[in-house]
């Protein structure tokens, strides 16, 4: 688990008492692992597979804002600010998943220095990126916004390609509606100019970006 997650920095000793007190579990497809407006109660580390992050609007609608991979940690930041969940994480396919109890997880705050600033660091690069993201999208045509999607999809899930092998973006056309801002069948049309214009291949739901330079010029990624 170590060598993908944020709990590569810890030492033997360390490492050893978060193995003992840990729990994985496998969650099929569709499973929640916590809601939104629930209260902590320790951390989740991503093994394998991927899982969407999304906001509950006041119109019942989902805003995805996150596609959680492995060496993801979900839940840490809720849990040190004692507040509660702001957002629900759903399997998006069978993930394999490792819960920390939070008293164990905040011996590691109050003892690993490295630890901490590690946390930090990351909780400051994630909410710089996901600002970035909001500000470059809320400026964009649903056409760009879309092409920056599928160029961030493709990031995400190459992280969990073996070397050699095609990357497929595997979400169903609503979740990737739903991360884009617009409605499904929009985003239906627009991958089916994509694909008039050879920008991508799908294969029933999955998605292969096949010219990433050509998308970076319809999102106006400069």
């Amino acid at each position: 688990m170590h060598k993908i997650s944020k709990f590569k920095s810890l030492n033997d000793s360390e490492l050893d008492r978060i193995n003992y007190h840990k729990s994985c579990t496998a969650y099929k497809k569709g499973q929640i692992l916590f809601h939104e407006d629930t209260r902590p109660l320790g951390v989740f580390c991503i093994n394998a597979g991927k899982l969407k992050v999304y906001k509950t609007g006041d119109d019942g609608k989902d805003q995805i804002i996150q596609i959680a991979k492995s060496g993801d940690l979900l839940g840490y930041r809720a849990m040190i600010s004692e507040d509660l969940y702001p957002v629900t994480a759903e399997a998006l396919e069978e993930v394999k998943v490792c819960f920390i109890p939070k008293s164990e997880f905040m011996k590691l705050i109050d003892e690993s220095h490295d630890f901490v600033m590690m946390l930090l660091k990351d909780a400051c690069q994630e909410l710089g990126d996901m600002t970035g993201m909001m500000t470059t999208l809320a400026q964009k045509s649903v056409r760009e916004r879309l092409a920056v999607t599928l160029l961030m999809l493709k990031r995400v899930y190459e992280a969990d390609t073996p070397e050699g092998e095609e990357i497929e973006i595997n979400l169903t056309r609503e979740d990737l509606a739903n991360i884009v801002g617009t409605a499904t069948e929009t985003v239906i049309r627009l991958l089916h100019d994509f694909k008039e214009e050879e920008l991508i291949r799908t294969s029933g739901r999955k998605i292969m970006v096949l010219e990433p330079e050509r998308l970076v010029k319809v999102g106006n990624i400069y």
